[in-house]
């Protein structure tokens, strides 16, 4: 079954990772699928990569002035936006005796003010009924130490994922967050053995996510499965933060 058949669905963040994974599910459900990036070779390899309608677009997804000429090429080119993820992002350790102005600042930079101001950019060109998700993490809500101010970041996104299914709602658009937990990608299969076996150990499943997994379930939520939820936290995280 095509769940986005005939959808236009722009993914910020989508040239590796689990933001690839999103892009590769949602091309093979049908939609058209517009890919974002920082790096022109990893944005065209990805975007070469997958099977389907992808278009991959060079845009830094903290910078306003990026996603707005983002959103003028998706506009050009459909009229419109179905479905849209918000997934770049990144992650700093830091103690709270070691967290610089710099490290605070970059990651809520990143973290929040990015995805904010590209949704503001973007919802004049979604369609009503139209649905998002966001990337968070299990981390929201966890006392993690050296990673607060990324969590602070997460959960910031967790609290406007409510805000904006309110304000949004005359138009019926829904707001819902994806938080994974320790999941299998590129950059975590550069780390040890033993970093690994802890990250999996707190896991009552017994292993890290793939990002197929995560890529299902934010699937799910922009799909019409999912017409009754918003506003929601969806976490993808074996049990970790569940039992």
């Amino acid at each position: 079954m095509a769940r986005m058949m005939g959808k236009v669905a722009l993914v910020v963040g989508g040239a590796s990772g689990i933001g690839l994974a999103i892009v590769e599910r949602l091309a093979a459900e049908g939609a058209t699928v517009f890919l974002t990036g920082r790096q022109a070779e990893q944005v065209e390899a990805a975007a070469t990569k997958v099977v389907g309608t992808v278009h991959g677009l060079v845009a830094d997804a903290s910078e306003p002035r990026d996603i707005a000429q983002v959103v003028a090429e998706v506009r050009e080119a459909h009229g419109r936006i179905d479905a849209l993820v918000l997934n770049a992002g990144m992650s700093q350790p830091a103690l709270l005796t070691e967290a610089t102005p710099e490290h605070v600042d970059e990651l809520f930079h990143v973290n929040v003010r990015g995805p904010v101001l590209a949704f503001r950019e973007i919802v004049g060109t979604m369609i009503d009924g139209g649905s998002v998700v966001m990337m968070g993490s299990i981390a929201d809500a966890a006392g993690i130490p050296q990673y607060g101010t990324y969590s602070a970041t997460k959960a910031a996104l967790r609290s406007y994922a409510r805000t904006w299914t309110a304000e949004l709602a005359p138009r019926g658009i829904r707001v819902n967050v994806v938080s994974p937990g320790p999941t299998d990608t590129a950059m975590m299969a550069a780390t040890t053995d033993e970093v690994r076996a802890a990250l999996v150990a707190p896991i009552p499943l017994g292993r890290m996510a793939r990002p197929e997994e995560v890529a299902a379930a934010a699937l799910f939520l922009l799909s019409e499965e999912a017409s009754f939820i918003a506003g929601a936290e969806l976490c993808v995280d074996g049990g970790m933060r569940q039992v």
